[in-house]
């Protein structure tokens, strides 16, 4: 027999969809953050966690209502992201570069920033391989969750391609071997090759 949904599960998914639209409208990022945002809207006091979604249900509001709202400037915009992506992987194929992130999985906003996974030993070779290609950069530094109990802080690269704002994080060689974990499932990251890219870019 099914289970009929209950007040929690109506006020969980009330709480997804306003963190989806808080994501989608106002540019936020942090899954935490939006929650956090949404319960105040709705009323939900700090400590009753049982009632707020899971990232993972913010994932697939965020999905459902682009799907709603966007339409074909949301696909439009997408398609951009993709695009900036593809660019910046052949600039910096000896870094074997990997999509990651919403705009790969397509849940990207219009604020959404492309993130790529570079891999080397020489975390300054991909600073250098910029600044020979005349391209404006910063160096950065992001903390990665590498599994549950792991954090690191690896360094990064910030720039724009195309128009689009692009964050590398650089992980060394073997880093390929084992993604990160997602902040979305607390699965490994799902990460995608310059050819995966180019087959996405050529879906209707």
């Amino acid at each position: 027999m099914k289970r009929q949904p209950t007040r929690s599960d109506h006020l969980r998914r009330a709480l997804a969809q306003e963190a989806a639209r808080l994501m989608a409208e106002h540019g936020i990022r942090d899954f935490l953050i939006a929650k956090r945002k949404a319960a105040e809207r709705f009323g939900v006091a700090d400590g009753n966690a049982a009632a707020l979604p899971k990232n993972s249900e913010i994932e697939e509001a965020l999905a459902a209502h682009q799907r709603l709202f966007g339409g074909s400037s949301h696909l439009e915009a997408l398609h951009a992201q993709r695009a900036a992506a593809l660019t910046a992987m052949r600039y910096l194929q000896e870094f074997e570069p990997r999509l990651v992130g919403p705009v790969l999985s397509g849940t990207a906003t219009a604020h959404s920033e492309v993130q790529l996974h570079l891999f080397t030993d020489c975390a300054e070779s991909v600073a250098l391989k910029l600044l020979d290609r005349g391209i404006p950069h910063e160096v950065t530094e992001k903390r990665v969750k590498l599994n549950p109990e792991r954090t690191r802080a690896f360094p990064g690269v910030r720039f724009e391609m195309d128009d689009q704002p692009i964050d590398a994080v650089v992980f060394p060689t073997d880093g390929i071997r084992q993604a990160p974990v997602s902040p979305v499932d607390g699965r490994p990251m799902r990460r995608a090759n310059a050819l995966e890219v180019e087959a996405l870019l050529q879906e209707p």
